[in-house]
C-alpha cells in the first residue's frame, strides 16, 4: 500500500490553487461536475503523493489539516526558496527532546540540529487557511525505509552524485566497452544505497 493523496480543507479553493503552484506544486487537474463539486489536484516537486482541495471534497473544518509533512535534502535553501516564494516560513528549527518535533510551536529551539542530524531540522508554514506544513531536512534515511523497489531521486544531480559514488566504490573503471555488466551493478549499488541496505562490494 502505498500513500497516494492527502485532502487538505480549503475554504477558497482558487486561492489554495494559486498558494500551492506558486510554490512550484505540479497542477494535476482542476475537475468540476457542478456548481457544488470540484476537484483540485496538486504534488509537490519530486513527490510520490499529492494534494486535494476543493469543494465538497472533505467535511473537515477549512484549516484544521496539521503537521503535514515534507521532506527536503537541505532545509537552509528549503526556507529561503519558500520566504522567496511568499509562503511565509518560521525560522529554521530544532526540538528540545531531539527525536521529533512537538506539537505547534512548543520545545522549538532556534536554528538546525546542532549536529545536523538527518530527521532533526525542521522549519513550518501554512497556507492561507491555517493548515499546518512542516518540512523535515533527511539527508540519509535509516535502514528500511524506503522501498528498493521504488528508487528514485529529486533532481539529475542527486542521480549523477549517485553516479559517482558507485564509480567510485569500484575504483571508476566501469562503461567500458568490455564491461556489460556496469548498469546492474551501478543499480544495485544505488538502490542499496537508499535503502540502507549492504552495498555490493
Amino acid at each position: 500500500m502505498k500513500l497516494e493523496v492527502v485532502v487538505v480543507p480549503v475554504s477558497d479553493v482558487d486561492r489554495a490553487r494559486d498558494f500551492y503552484t506558486r510554490l512550484g506544486w505540479r497542477l494535476d487537474a482542476d475537475l468540476a461536475t457542478d456548481e457544488k463539486f470540484r476537484v483540485v489536484q496538486v504534488t509537490p516537486p519530486g513527490s510520490p503523493a499529492s494534494v486535494i482541495f476543493g469543494s465538497s471534497v472533505t467535511d473537515q473544518a477549512p484549516g484544521s489539516a496539521q503537521g503535514l509533512h515534507l521532506i527536503v535534502s537541505d532545509i537552509n535553501a528549503a526556507h529561503d526558496e519558500l520566504k522567496r516564494l511568499g509562503a511565509e516560513p518560521s525560522e529554521v528549527f530544532h526540538d528540545e527532546g531531539g527525536v521529533f518535533h512537538h506539537a505547534g510551536t512548543e520545545a522549538r529551539v532556534p536554528g538546525p540540529h546542532p549536529q545536523r542530524n538527518s530527521y532533526g531540522s525542521f522549519l513550518s508554514f501554512s497556507d492561507p487557511d491555517g493548515n499546518g506544513w512542516v518540512l523535515q531536512e533527511i539527508t540519509t534515511r535509516l535502514p528500511g525505509r524506503l522501498d528498493t523497489e521504488a528508487t528514485t531521486f529529486s533532481s539529475v544531480g542527486d542521480l549523477a552524485d549517485a553516479l559517482r559514488r558507485a564509480a567510485a566504490a569500484e575504483g571508476g573503471a566501469a562503461g567500458t566497452a568490455n564491461d556489460q555488466d556496469w548498469p546492474e551493478r551501478y543499480a544495485r549499488f544505488l538502490a542499496g544505497e537508499q535503502a540502507g541496505t549492504e552495498l555490493p562490494a
